[in-house]
């Protein structure tokens, strides 16, 4: 296999074969983020792709690869034709494959239509992993994601829609303390219009190299102290309304570990972040990592 520049994947993704059918970001605005910064995006030569299939294939000769990941961070600006070449390619390679996935930004799932989207689906691309971030207009707006709540709603909708497994992010203090609330009030609105299958809180880290950070050295942010941000959850968790979908805040940039199964165990997330806030018990600042 052959890779540009620092590859990214999901956590869950930790044991896939991953293959770059595009290179960097297509957008590569946002504020808070570091990654693709050293690649120019564009998405690679379908027959580059194919030989990578193959020479993964060789080198996994007596393993069986049972998830791919198509990296970068934007798989789905490819046009379908092309995806639906490559994902048949995964298949005929790796027939014992069970899960094909992809980051999905909002704009470039809009851009498919149902019938694209059901397409996919059917040649094999079971997950999409959607950063929401923010339900809050102006948060994003501010953090210039380049995308609204409302589509992100649409977005997750169609590929919820389109019978994908849908696993949506959000980074718990993109607000600060001045739009703390509405940043969680209103990423409980569009979680709770979706319904996604997982959704994961990330805890901000403000990184360098990143327009966020020159902020932060300006002094123009108020970042959230380690209760604040475990009461920014807890509103999000007592306004979501998302019967069955897995909510986990076990990464390694969050001050508490949380899991639990919404709605159902609603309260038992409830108790995990009092219990903590009691015992002032806390990732130190040193440990937090991306």
């Amino acid at each position: 296999m052959r890779y540009e520049g620092t590859v990214y994947r999901p956590p869950s993704e930790a044991s896939s074969l991953i293959i770059q059918l595009t290179i960097g970001c297509a957008r590569n605005t946002c504020t808070f983020c570091a990654m693709y910064k050293d690649k120019n995006f564009r998405v690679r030569d379908l027959n580059e792709v194919v030989e990578d299939l193959k020479m993964a294939r060789n080198y996994y000769q007596r393993i069986k690869v049972k998830r791919i990941f198509l990296a970068d961070g934007d798989a789905l600006i490819v046009k379908t034709p092309d995806l639906l070449y490559i994902l048949q390619k995964c298949k005929e390679y790796f027939p014992e494959v069970e899960r094909i996935s992809v980051y999905g930004a909002p704009k470039d799932i809009i851009h498919k239509t149902p019938e694209e989207l059901k397409q996919l689906k059917q040649a094999g691309l079971d997950m999409v992993y959607m950063g929401l971030e923010s339900g809050d207009d102006q948060v994003l707006k501010e953090v210039k994601k380049g995308v609204t709540a409302a589509e992100m709603i649409e977005a997750g909708q169609k590929v919820r829609a389109a019978g994908m497994v849908l696993s949506m992010t959000i980074i718990s203090g993109l607000g600060g303390r001045k739009l703390m609330k509405e940043h969680a009030l209103n990423s409980a609105k569009v979680i709770t219009a979706i319904k996604p299958e997982y959704v994961g809180f990330l805890t901000l880290l403000i990184e360098p190299g990143t327009p966020m950070y020159e902020q932060y050295q300006a002094g123009e942010l108020d970042l959230l102290s380690p209760e604040e941000a475990l009461d920014e959850t807890k509103l999000f968790i007592e306004n979501v309304d998302a019967e069955g979908t897995v909510f986990r805040a076990n990464h390694a940039s969050n001050y508490v570990p949380l899991a639990g199964t919404l709605n159902g165990e609603k309260q038992k997330i409830l108790a995990q972040i009092q219990r903590s806030k009691e015992m002032s018990s806390y990732r130190p600042e040193n440990f937090r990592g991306l």
